[in-house]
């Protein structure tokens, strides 16, 4: 059975808008190439989908991480939860109000880990009890506004482990209590 996580980079303050967090350092962005590279999937709200297609097409001025994450993240399959859109590009498939079942299935037919992508996503799949577990990756900076980690209320977690990924960040994981 697969396991789905939820996991964005986050201020100290508590939100996630990766226009005003700080640009990831190589080794950060290494953590994520590479966790790209072995997830089974991905799950994304309409918004941050949009966002991430930014990765579809590759930009002249891309060093090599950036075209390694982009090959990553086009290999990996994606699943849009949306009722707006009506196509998603390559390797991914649309669903819509039939997401609560989807999910459940994907999860009971493959294996690894699949990533949920985008906090009011999140809020959603957090009150069907589909997270089985949350990475705050923590920066140390204060910004303000923006969108939270937590969209909703903020579910009863356990701290299940911390680790240093580079000097200024760290990856707290919390599992549903």
């Amino acid at each position: 059975m697969a396991k789905l996580v939820f996991g964005m980079n986050q201020s100290l303050d508590g939100y996630v808008d990766f226009r005003t967090l700080p640009v990831p350092s190589p080794k950060l962005f290494r953590h994520f190439i590479e966790q790209t590279q072995n997830q089974t999937g991905s799950i994304y709200g309409r918004g941050l989908y949009e966002v991430m297609r930014y990765w579809d097409e590759d930009e002249a001025d891309w060093e090599a991480p950036e075209r390694e994450f982009a090959a990553a993240w086009r290999k990996s399959p994606k699943w849009v939860v949306s009722n707006s859109l009506k196509s998603v590009g390559p390797n991914a498939t649309l669903i819509g109000s039939d997401f609560e079942a989807t999910i459940r299935k994907l999860k009971a037919e493959r294996d690894g880990v699949f990533e949920a992508g985008g906090p009011v996503l999140a809020r959603t799949l957090t009150e069907l009890g589909l997270i089985d577990e949350y990475h705050i990756y923590l920066h140390p900076v204060v910004v303000g506004s923006g969108p939270p980690f937590f969209a909703g209320p903020r579910p009863p977690l356990r701290l299940a482990g911390s680790e240093q990924i580079d000097a200024d960040v760290i990856r707290l994981t919390y599992v549903p209590a």
